[in-house]
Parts: structure tokens; sequence; C-alpha cells
């Protein structure tokens, strides 16, 4: 078992990593190349060049080898895990027609698809109407039909950029149903495609056939092609496994098989997650998404730019700590959880609702971010601590949601994503939730999931279920702290709770007047 290996490719929003893992789940080599998350041809767009995400691919997996003494025969098997709802147009060579439109994009469109008068009655009945029209009018293919009609008839293949991937490693058209989060014709009760009367079909301008085939996780899905290998240096004939999108694959990375465990993911998009057999909507009709676990669901909130508004802080208010790290060859987040602790628990009443983007149903599309309770006393150290408190709160609002839908109490967090590197974080998230609050065991626990895909695929373990055992662990555990548990009890009931209901019918008025957010 010491001479086999796990080659997991992570493509992520601010980087490409490659990874070894051994079938213990240690990280034995790892590479990255980091990537500019987006470039912007008008307010609210977020493109990236598709071939870019390739060549960054290859470059971090050369970069790989020259970096570590692991002969290359011993990797066993590879699979690729990536950011969600990213999408890529192919034509019918497999060229990029144009730029991939990120998960990060705000465009919308007015001019859809015309949807049957039944169907439309049927929504209106249901009054699920605006829920409808928000899909449509979100949905990129339908973007590109009306503003480039040129690109969308040329477009043989429209597919997420793991199957991009997955395509340009093994030159076939075949991507896992672990991956399938964005406004696609996917159904995410019985993980396939939509059936044909489907209304998804007539609201997406989109095609069966210019669809990949789905397989579900663990699925052999090809063989590392001859170009493939010369350009990444991955051995031809290695097969290459379906894992699932970078959020299903950090759960499974950090031990997420059951429903009492709750994932949270402290990146980009803050979430919080739990695995379940049962299909539970925890927003009504806003389906759970696929797990990278065969057959199962990921009931998963999230707070969309979540971490982003601590990286937000750090470039806007942390340029001493980002300075002092540098010079005293530090981390940056001990200096900002110096900050931290410079605060008491409860920020001394200042709160923060991270509604910095706004949803379709909890919050609503009118919502925005708010701090309350300034006073004369705060600092930006109160500011920065309210900001994770904030985000504590919303992820624990989302829990008690997936509680109550899916009848099973949590009993026991995990945590990954980069926030989870801080010790201030992790300690004020276990004194919110009043649960223990376990860090993975690795850092790169999506790359971990992938692997753990890999070696229930080729056989190396048993099953997914025991190669998570096998692989994964809790690191370090933070206690909840029975003083700080108090004060947050009081702060989320008492305040927390009640803040977007208040604060609701000012942010209509705000949109009303500004027209931002713009409105359904």
């Amino acid at each position: 078992m010491a001479d086999q290996y796990l080659l997991s490719i992570d493509n992520g929003t601010q980087s490409v990593r490659a990874l070894l893992f051994d079938l213990h789940g240690n990280l034995a080599a790892k590479s990255q190349v980091h990537l500019q998350a987006y470039f912007s041809e008008h307010p609210g767009w977020a493109e990236h060049d598709a071939d870019g995400y390739w060549k960054a691919v290859c470059e971090a997996c050369q970069r790989l080898w020259a970096s570590t003494d692991i002969p290359k025969s011993a990797v066993k098997g590879v699979a690729v895990t990536t950011q969600r709802g990213t999408v890529v147009n192919l034509d019918k060579d497999g060229k990029v027609l144009r730029p991939a439109i990120t998960w990060l994009d705000q465009r919308r469109t007015e001019q859809v698809p015309p949807i049957s008068p039944w169907w439309r009655a049927a929504f209106k009945l249901a009054r699920v109407s605006g829920t409808i029209e928000y899909f449509r009018r979100e949905a990129e293919i339908n973007w590109i039909a009306a503003h480039q009609p040129d690109i969308h008839a040329r477009t043989d293949k429209f597919l997420l950029l793991s199957g991009f991937l997955n395509y340009r490693l093994c030159n076939r058209f075949v991507d896992s149903v672990g991956s399938q989060v964005a406004y696609l014709p996917f159904d995410y009760k019985r993980h396939k495609w939509a059936g044909a009367r489907d209304w998804k079909w007539q609201a997406l301008a989109v095609r069966p056939d210019m669809l990949p085939a789905l397989v579900t996780p663990g699925t052999i899905i090809g063989a590392i092609t001859a170009a493939a290998a010369q350009a990444t240096g991955i051995p031809e004939g290695t097969p290459l496994v379906a894992a699932a999108a970078d959020k299903a694959c950090e759960v499974l990375g950090s031990g997420g098989m059951a429903p009492h465990i709750g994932c949270l993911s402290y990146g980009t998009t803050a979430t919080i997650n739990t695995t379940t057999r049962k299909y539970v909507e925890v927003t009504p009709l806003i389906p759970p998404y696929p797990a990278a676990i065969p057959g199962a669901y990921s009931t998963e909130v999230q707070i969309f730019r979540g971490y982003w508004m601590v990286n937000w802080f750090k470039e806007q208010f942390g340029h001493l700590e980002q300075a002092a790290a540098e010079r005293e060859g530090s981390s940056p987040e001990a200096m900002f959880d110096g900050l931290v602790e410079e605060v008491p628990p409860g920020s001394m009443g200042l709160m923060l609702q991270p509604y910095w983007s706004p949803g379709i149903k909890v919050p609503g599309p009118e919502a925005k971010g708010a701090m309350i309770g300034f006073g004369d006393v705060h600092t930006r150290s109160h500011m920065y601590r309210a900001i994770l408190e904030g985000l504590a709160y919303a992820l624990r609002e989302g829990m008690e949601r997936i509680e109550k839908r899916g009848g099973v109490k949590v009993t026991e967090l995990r945590v990954a994503g980069g926030g989870s590197q801080s010790d201030a974080a992790m300690q004020l998230t276990a004194d919110i939730f009043g649960l223990p609050a376990a860090r993975a065991h690795v850092y790169e626990t999506s790359g971990l999931g992938a692997a753990i895909a890999i070696a229930a695929g080729l056989g190396m373990h048993d099953s997914f279920e025991s190669a998570t055992r096998a692989m994964t662990r809790p690191g370090r555990v933070f206690q909840p702290i029975a003083a700080n548990r108090v004060i947050y009890e009081r702060l989320y009931r008492r305040v927390y709770l009640k803040m977007y209901q208040r604060l609701q019918p000012m942010y209509q008025e705000i949109a009303d007047i500004t027209g931002y957010p713009e409105q359904l």
C-alpha cells in the first residue's frame, strides 16, 4: 500500500492544486498554481479563459512531479473536483467558443425561452412563478442564446468546468452526478438529467445532446490520453475516476457521512452541509445538491460570499497585520486572530447580518448586509470579530433549518476551508453553535474527498464508507467555553434571529428607491 497514491486535481476559484494522497488520507505531495479569479468586461460579469484553466491544471501537475520523489508509476488513479456552476461552451471540434462564465457572474437576461401555458398556470397555482422566473433569468445558457446567438448556434457541448477538464484528460464527454450544481436541466431527486417532459427543457435554451453523459461518483469514466499525458505528465492510461464538486468533496474529506455531522465550509461561499440518504428540501423548492457519495444528498445552506467578507476586511482594513506578518515571517491568520482576541465575545454589541449578496428565498432578493450596534468604543477589531460571529450565527440558523426539515439533530461539527485555519474562528464557532468543532486533519479536504472517490472506485478500499473511515479523522477539536456560550445564546436568540425580519421592510424600500438589488 505504501507505493500506491491517488492524484486529485482541485480547480478552485483562486487556484488549481495537484495533490497526491496515500490510502490513509495523508497528503504526500502538493503543487499549486494561482489564478486570477475572474476578469470582467462589464459590472457584475465574471469570466475566465477556459483554456487557461486547462493550462493551469497542466502546470500544476508538472510542478508536482518536479517537487516530489514519488514515481509517477505509483499513481493508481486521477479525479477532478472543481468550483461549482462555472460553464464552458465547446464547438463540434471540442474547441472553446467563449470565456467560461464563472459561478461569481451576476448577469441576467430578460429574453428567456417561452414556457407552455400549462406550466405557467401550474407555477402560478403553486405560487412559485417568481422562483421559476429567477431560474430562467439567471441561467447562463439563456443569456448566451439571447445575447450571443452565433455562439449559441455553434455550441455543440455545454459543460461544467468539471466536465470540460474530464474531456481534456480522457477525450470523453462524461461528468459526475456529484458535480451537477448549476442552472441545468438536472433532476436533483433522481440524480440524472431531467425527463423529456420536465419544464426545465422549456425554460433553458439547451438540448440533451449538448450535455455530457452522467455517472455516479467512483465510476471510472476513461483513461488519460496520450495528449493529456504529454501535457500533464500523468502516465497515459491512468484511470480517470468521477468525483464530485468541491463542496461535496470537502464534506466527504471532512468525514461528513451522516446527518448528525454538520460540515462547515469557511470558504468564498460559507456553507453548512449534512449528508443524508433522504431527499430533504431545507428551503422549500430549493433541492439538496448531490453528495460525493453515490445516491446521497447534501442538505446545504449557503452564505454567498461568506468568507469573502473576511478577505474584504483584510484588504480594506488589515494592512498593518499583513505587513507585520510579512516582516516577522508569521502567518497573517495569526495576526488577525490577535484582533479577535482583543475583543470580548459578542463584540460589545456589534452585530452583523452577512447578506452581502441577495438570495431567492432565505434571504430574499431584497436582502442586504447590515452591521448594527455601533458605539464610540468600537474599533476595527470589533468589526472583524463581528464579521466572524455573524457568519457563525447565519450558519447556525442554517443548521437549525436542516435539523427541522431533516428530523436529525446535529451533534458534532467538522470545519474546513480557509477560515478553518484561524483558531479564533474555530473557537467562536464552537461557542456559538454550542458544539465541539473539529478542524479537518488536512487542509486540502476537497482534494481528499476526490481521493476517497478514487480509492472507492478502484476497489482500493471496499466502499466509500470504509475509504472515508480509513482516510479521514478529526484534527484539533475546539470545545465550547461555557461563559461564551451563554452570551452568544442570548445574542443569537434575542437579537440575531430577529434582525432580518425587522430590517426586511427597509431593505425593500432601499431596493425600490435605488434599484439595487434588482427585483424580479
